[in-house]
């Protein structure tokens, strides 16, 4: 690297990222000791909430939208108290917003649908958080590039700083430790219309749901037209809360076919006291998993199994589901009475445009073949793919050591050190979406993220990198965070 001209950076930690997974764990690291200078963070995000923040907002959940996350989850509050639920009464500006989400928490979900934050309410907390950890100047921003084990221990990380920022192309990191929170490797197509796409070059018409198509609605509100949703998970209930509540608000005249490759039609599972609620396509679940799974005996349970275990336990508990919100059951109800929502079951055989500037969609249905013609659809199946579409963790796999768990994600260890990739003294570790199939399932979620950096903190205390976090200090640090003091640098 010195004959290459690539400068070197000292720090006993780095965090790849740059997202809600590597702010997570500087908070908790922080409340710990942990000195500022002690961690560097590598992303390409200005905030560590955008890339959230930019996937939530096209999926059609803005600020002022609710997430699907637990009261007592949020990423800016280790301790999860007060919960998300109080902190918002207290900030509301009316008696009736200050009755109504300590009322909805108190009796959900038997009289109300379950409490979930504001998305705004996240990005407000996480903000006054990183000010009061110093987050802003752990941060150097850019692309990283790959991740390679030190000869002697320790860890290099490649860093490509963004145009015009630095005298030199590379920038090299030189850690005892490093830490991986990169998120969604890509975003996850249904092989029809990615094929579609490529064939015909038609971006406008056919759309993921995580991409920006708000031309879509724009042009439905316009004039009267139809399309084809797909997806019966959380995004796909939100698109379709937003085509129905354009036709409440703007009198959009829109056709809402949703079309099921598999229609759910009752509870789903073979114990009672293992089963989820169905009904009219969806698999309801409050949560991405059950609360159980997060902190419970389910939790437990999954700790004492083998991969192959888990991951039959994850395809059960996890799939695609959606909460069972009544405002979604109000409006489909009624536009199932209406006629602007219908349903179709089947297998998409086909998609190819028509000549009255459509989409043709051939679907094999148990009474036939089924055509039907729309202006748009919308591919809201998922955002997962395959760790290896991202350039970072392919490299891991390729070059350090990584291997893939039974559900196909990185393989970890309880701490979630990443299985096969320590160098001398030096840990390699990962949180998030890119870990499932481990021990925790929970792990792609506000709760997950603080639960990984916990036991990631655990294990570098047992390394003395950082002093572990006890009764004393941890009240300590919740009555500074309380009161909005800076964590000492």
């Amino acid at each position: 690297m010195a004959a290459a001209g690539i400068p070197v950076i000292d720090a006993p930690l780095v965090s790849v990222g740059g997202g809600i997974g590597s702010f997570v764990l500087a908070d908790v690291l922080r409340v710990s000791g942990m000195g500022a200078s002690s961690m560097k963070v590598l992303g390409q995000a200005d905030r560590p909430w955008d890339t959230y923040n930019y996937l939530a907002s096209v999926s059609q959940i803005p600020e002022a939208e609710r997430l699907r996350s637990d009261s007592m989850a949020g990423p800016d509050n280790l301790w999860g108290f007060p919960s998300l639920a109080v902190r918002e009464a207290f900030g509301a500006k009316s008696l009736s917003g200050f009755i109504a989400p300590l009322f909805q928490v108190l009796t959900e979900p038997i009289f109300t649908d379950f409490y979930t934050p504001k998305a705004g309410q996240i990005y407000e907390g996480m903000q006054r958080e990183a000010d009061r950890i110093g987050w802003w100047p752990m941060v150097d921003r850019g692309q990283v590039r790959t991740i390679r084990r030190r000869e002697g221990g320790g860890y290099y990380t490649i860093l490509t700083p963004p145009a015009g920022t630095s005298p030199t192309k590379r920038i090299a990191y030189r850690s005892q430790h490093v830490h991986a929170a990169v998120g969604y490797p890509g975003v996850k197509f249904l092989p029809d219309l990615q094929a579609y796409r490529e064939k015909h070059q038609d971006f406008s018409r056919v759309v993921n749901a995580y991409e920006p198509h708000e031309h879509v609605y724009q042009e439905l509100r316009r004039k009267p037209g139809t399309i084809i949703v797909r997806g019966s998970g959380i995004v796909g209930a939100r698109i379709l809360q937003r085509l129905i509540d354009d036709h409440d608000h703007h009198g959009a005249q829109t056709t809402i076919i949703h079309l099921f490759r598999n229609y759910v039609d009752g509870p789903q599972g073979d114990s009672i006291f293992f089963r989820r609620p169905g009904g009219d396509g969806f698999n309801y679940q409050a949560f991405n998993f059950p609360k159980a799974a997060c902190g419970g005996q389910i939790k437990t349970k999954m700790e004492g199994m083998n991969g192959e275990e888990r991951k039959a336990i994850i395809r059960v508990m996890g799939g695609t589901n959606t909460p069972k919100r009544k405002l979604w059951q109000e409006q489909l109800s009624r536009g199932r009475t209406e006629g602007f929502y219908k349903t179709h079951i089947g297998q998409v055989e086909e998609v190819y445009p028509s000549g009255s500037n459509t989409v043709v969609t051939r679907i094999r249905t148990a009474e036939g073949m089924l055509e039907v013609d729309a202006n748009f659809i919308v591919d809201a199946t998922g955002l997962e793919a395959d760790i290896s579409e991202h350039r970072v963790l392919k490299d891991l796999l390729d070059h350090a050591g990584a291997g893939r768990n039974a559900v196909g994600r990185l393989d970890t260890e309880n701490s979630f050190e990443v299985r096969g990739t320590r160098s001398g003294e030096g840990r390699l570790y990962a949180s998030g979406s890119i870990t499932l199939g481990g021990h925790y399932p929970c792990v792609d979620s506000f709760l997950g993220l603080q639960y990984a950096a916990l036991q990631i903190a655990d294990d570098l205390a047992r390394q003395g990198f950082v002093k572990k976090l006890g009764p004393a200090r941890s009240i300590s640090q919740w009555w500074k965070w309380a009161l909005n003091k800076k964590v000492a640098a």
